[in-house]
């Protein structure tokens, strides 16, 4: 019996740790972290501002965690949310006025907002190839400089 007993806290404890891994693909933002992050040099943060409450934001599931998962590995591209509810002065900030906004934020500006289709292969699309533009506009800026 005792061998059952550790044989089912091991299978949690695996469990657990999967749920917490699975969750670290997408970063929590808040006042006090997110403009540091979204500075980071040659980084792209892909961003959702979302509140609780929000029944667009519930009926997203877990789509917003999905592409963390498939966006995992890909270099200088990070997948975060802000909770507005608990961060309002990154949403006032961040200009949202409404729920769930998406937004590209390059070395600490916006660079553009996501309003088309809601699924994780737009979105990935999305944040692939606005992430590269602003890469190249980053470069050419920085060699203008030179």
């Amino acid at each position: 019996m005792e061998g059952h007993r550790y044989s089912l806290l091991l299978i949690s404890l695996i469990l657990l740790q999967s749920v917490i891994i699975a969750r670290a693909d997408v970063i929590t933002l808040t006042t006090d972290t997110f403009s540091d992050k979204v500075k980071e040099k040659d980084t792209a943060w892909f961003v959702q501002f979302c509140v609780p409450w929000c029944k667009h934001c519930k009926n997203l599931g877990s789509m917003w965690e999905d592409l963390g998962k498939v966006m995992e590995g890909e270099d200088e591209i990070e997948i975060g949310q802000v909770d507005c509810s608990t961060s309002k002065p990154v949403c006032t900030k961040a200009d949202i006025h409404s729920y769930p906004t998406f937004k590209l934020f390059y070395e600490g500006e916006e660079v553009s907002k996501y309003q088309g289709p809601r699924d994780v292969e737009s979105l990935k699309a999305f944040v692939l190839n606005e992430a590269e533009k602003a890469a190249t506009k980053a470069q050419i800026d920085s060699d203008r400089e030179l």
